[in-house]
């Protein structure tokens, strides 16, 4: 909307991993350095951790993109996946036939296959994202992978990208082998404050800008402070601040146009103490005003019309109408009226109780449900894909998850049953669905809620494991949403 006020081709400070818009400051060029290096170079099990937002995938984007011809890359899209199910989707990712094998089948294959490209010059890097959410049992079979190796190379390179929470798993006495099998650690820091102008003004370069700086010292100051250095954050409310600018008809990005997307931001703690100035009233006010302007006009081009309509035939219009009137029919809109009778209910009770275990545990940001209305032949599994669809589109991706199970798609009975199952212990309105694929093999996943804060997620899912058997994985938005673009999998919705 805003990139032809600005000069740009596109968007400056889009979330979305993009190595034209990689920025080399605050040791991000160092860090993709000694990872090129390390990897090249067969230094064990390498790992990678940072905060949400901080840039991990973009890291893992570039790392992939600047391997040498010789390596082949291998992603694990699953970090949930069981210690025998990441033995299949490993020899999957390299088109290694399982069918019918047992796991140490499998290996042996994995094995032959590892040690035939070795010969032939070849190197495969393994990266694995959300590393975090891997179960104990899983990582320890990843560190058994790195045993696979000759006499001076290994066989299969690994790296980590994870939360912090990579590192709490990793201190645990369980898995000091793994531990001590990772032979370089990186830390993916904040963007400190004096290097972020740098930073905006190489994201709108990049995108095509070529005037002076947009962003005033106090706007960048307010950004700083409230960012915290996390990048996707500094992108979010940089694009949005962008926005406001344009809605406001000015070049220059004020500290109102960065308290304005603070307002409209999802992750926002504090408020500003400045008069309200949400980006969406001034979109929705030039909105507003076209539509009126449109209103009019049509209104009246069909009056006329009406009228003309009357003149021709009084008789057959005046006989509808008493017909109407004599039948004792409502004309009243009835979309109008579902409409009105939505909006008071919403107000009043914005979180859906349908289930007495129905929890509020953050202002969810598909609170309004917009599931199709039950009948007698709609399924659980039909209503909660239809739900999940919207939550997943609408739910920001820094935002954190809870996912309980990996269930086969095929088996419509089963995952109906689990469904119903979770509904009974959650309530139905805090668990959804997302496709995926493990070793070509069409999944669902599902997952509890969605969490704003990564400690309130963390602390619901020791409680699950702690009054339920299920062992629950913690996953964020985007981590989904990347498993699904990787797979391929949305067709399957």
């Amino acid at each position: 909307m805003y990139h032809s006020h600005f000069g740009l081709n596109q968007s400056p400070f889009s979330i979305t991993p993009n190595p034209a818009f990689f920025y080399s400051g605050s040791k991000r060029g160092d860090i993709l350095d000694a990872l090129i290096y390390a990897v090249t170079h067969g230094e064990g099990i390498i790992k990678v951790t940072g905060e949400v937002g901080s840039g991990k995938t973009m890291l893992c984007r570039m790392l992939e993109g600047l391997m040498p011809a010789h390596v082949e890359v291998i992603y694990l899209v699953n970090p949930t996946l069981s210690r025998e199910e990441v033995v299949f989707t490993i020899a999957g990712e390299l088109s290694i036939p399982t069918e019918g094998k047992r796991p140490d089948e499998v290996i042996r294959l994995l094995h032959q296959d590892l040690i035939t490209k070795h010969i032939n010059g070849k190197q495969v890097v393994l990266l694995v994202e959300e590393a975090q959410a891997m179960p104990l049992d899983t990582l320890e079979e990843i560190r058994l992978f790195s045993n696979l190796e000759t006499a001076h190379h290994k066989l299969l390179q690994i790296v980590l990208f994870g939360q912090p929470e990579l590192d709490e798993n990793l201190n645990l006495p369980s898995m000091r082998q793994l531990k001590e099998r990772i032979t370089h650690s990186f830390l993916v820091p904040p963007m400190p404050p004096a290097l972020i102008p740098e930073f905006l003004m190489f994201r709108m370069r990049a995108a095509g800008y070529h005037g002076p700086n947009v962003f005033s010292k106090a706007a960048i100051k307010r950004l700083a402070k409230v960012s915290e250095g996390i990048v996707r954050r500094i992108n979010i409310l940089a694009d949005k601040a962008l926005l406001a600018a344009f809605a406001d008809n000015t070049h220059a990005v004020e500290a109102k146009h960065i308290n304005a997307a603070i307002r409209d931001s999802e992750f926002s703690s504090k408020k500003p103490d400045i008069a309200y100035q949400p980006i969406s009233l001034a979109i929705l006010s030039m909105l507003l005003l076209s539509g009126l302007a449109y209103w009019a006009h049509w209104s009246w081009k069909t009056n006329n019309a009406n009228k003309v309509a009357e003149l021709n035939a009084p008789a057959t219009i005046t006989a509808t109408a008493a017909t109407k009137k004599n039948a004792g029919i409502n004309t009243t809109p009835v979309a109008l009226t579902a409409t009105q009778t939505n909006t008071v209910k919403n107000e009043q009770d914005p979180v859906s109780t349908s289930s007495p275990r129905s929890e509020k545990l953050i202002e969810p940001v598909n609170s309004v449900s917009t599931a199709p209305p039950a009948t007698e032949n709609t399924s659980v599994l039909q209503l909660r894909v239809a739900q999940s669809k919207k939550w997943l589109a609408e739910t920001p991706d820094h935002f954190y998850t809870i996912q309980l199970s990996l269930v086969d798609n095929s088996d419509a009975s089963k995952l109906e049953a689990l469904l119903k199952q979770y509904a009974g212990q959650f309530g139905i309105d805090n668990i959804y669905l997302y496709p995926t694929k493990l070793a070509n093999q069409a999944r669902y996943g599902i997952v509890y809620n969605s969490f704003n804060k990564r400690e309130n997620a963390w602390q619901k899912r020791k409680e699950l494991e702690e009054t339920t058997a299920i062992r629950a994985q913690l996953r964020t938005i985007e981590g989904l949403k990347s498993e699904m673009e990787r797979s391929q999998s949305a067709d399957l919705w």
